[in-house]
């Protein structure tokens, strides 16, 4: 049985998504500061799990600045990724 949420809550749902996502980012600049790359990092990935933009619109119909954006974060995140496992 599929809910069917109503518009109020999916406004409600954005709105602590993007918190949620801007949290995390500020926690992700925090680390780098105190110059903990690792939790920064695995911060940052976390943060992905929070979509700041609409979850419920498909990746094909989403405007390509929210694409590039998300593409972008995904790629930082490897790469950092990357350069903590073979050069660190």
């Amino acid at each position: 049985m599929q809910k069917v949420i109503t518009e109020k809550e999916h406004i409600q749902s954005n709105k602590i998504n993007r918190y949620a996502y801007i949290l995390f980012l500020v926690l992700v600049v925090y680390l780098i500061i105190i110059k903990d790359y690792e939790m920064a990092l695995t911060n940052m990935g976390i943060a992905l799990v929070f979509d700041p933009f609409d979850a419920t619109v498909k990746w094909q119909d989403r405007p390509r600045y929210q694409r590039v954006w998300l593409i972008t974060h995904v790629a930082i995140t490897f790469l950092g990724l990357g350069y903590i496992l073979f050069f660190k």
